[in-house]
């Protein structure tokens, strides 16, 4: 992407932020060795970011046992395991695991056992500092019905070596597919496209109730932001286009990671974006 693209992406993007105000906690002290840093990160944008562990009576407790397993439990403001949760384009909850550096993208949908545990099956992850997400809605209780997202920060143990931001650009390639970021973002929208070979892609399959899932993290500090479909359940095949409802609560760099599926196969594009502070 040249230096004026960017730039131009950077501005239309303004107009999609909600500005969030700025929070800092103490750093909590680290555990490592694979286990949990607890509460929330010094430099935390805001609570409704994902980077806290607690929110509004909710905690989200576990252990991560060889970098390869993270069990836990989310508990809610009566202190009690919460076992009840609505669904969100068809499942439960959603766990999410991404390095410091944003590497290392991992998008699960663990099963939820009658005593409230869950156990989240990773492809073991490399050294490194990691934070572990989990996006759900309580079936039951005072939060019943108000999607919440927790996260714990890890360390897995070993040599780190961190990678490079890639820079911001308007198309990424995957497994012979190209996602172009088309033309510049709108207020509250963002339209992605699927192509290969320079041909439009139109036999894209649902996949979690729609053609995309698109997911996005904060440079720096690993702000969490899930970007919602636009339009109804997908049926039948779909593309090129994908739209989202795009609301990013910060500026800086985002990487995001777009998942389509074609002929069974789930594939994770990602692209660096831009974008400015809200005024």
């Amino acid at each position: 992407m040249t230096y004026s693209y960017r730039h131009a992406v950077a501005a239309a993007i303004a107009g999609l932020l909600v500005a969030a105000p700025a929070a800092c906690a103490a750093p909590a002290s680290q555990h490592h060795h694979g286990h949990d840093m607890a509460g929330m990160d010094h430099h935390a944008m805001s609570a409704g970011t994902g980077l806290t562990s607690e929110l509004n009576g909710y905690r989200l407790d576990g252990e991560l046992a060889a970098a390869a397993e993270y069990r836990f439990r989310i508990s809610g403001p009566d202190g009690r395991v919460v076992t009840a949760f609505v669904p969100e384009q068809t499942k439960q909850l959603h766990f999410y695991a991404i390095r410091s550096d944003l590497t290392g993208f991992q998008h699960l949908h663990p099963s939820l056992a009658p005593d409230g545990s869950w156990t989240a099956p990773l492809t073991p992850l490399e050294p490194g500092d990691w934070r572990l997400y989990t996006s759900f809605t309580p079936g039951s209780g005072p939060g019943k019905g108000s999607a919440l997202v927790l996260s714990r920060a890890v360390t897995v143990p070993g040599a780190a070596t961190p990678a490079a931001l890639p820079p911001a650009a308007a198309t990424a390639a995957v497994d012979g597919y190209t996602v172009t970021v088309a033309g510049a973002p709108k207020a509250g929208a963002l339209k992605l496209t699927v192509s290969r070979d320079g041909r439009p892609v139109t036999d894209l399959q649902p996949y979690l109730e729609s053609f995309g899932h698109l997911t996005a993290f904060h440079a720096g500090d690993q702000a969490f932001a899930h970007l919602h479909p636009e339009g109804g359940a997908a049926t039948g095949e779909g593309g090129p286009d994908l739209r989202f409802h795009a609301e990013l609560p910060g500026g800086g760099d985002w990487r995001l990671f777009l998942q389509f599926q074609t002929g069974g196969t789930l594939h994770t594009a990602a692209l660096t974006l831009p974008a400015m502070p809200a005024s």
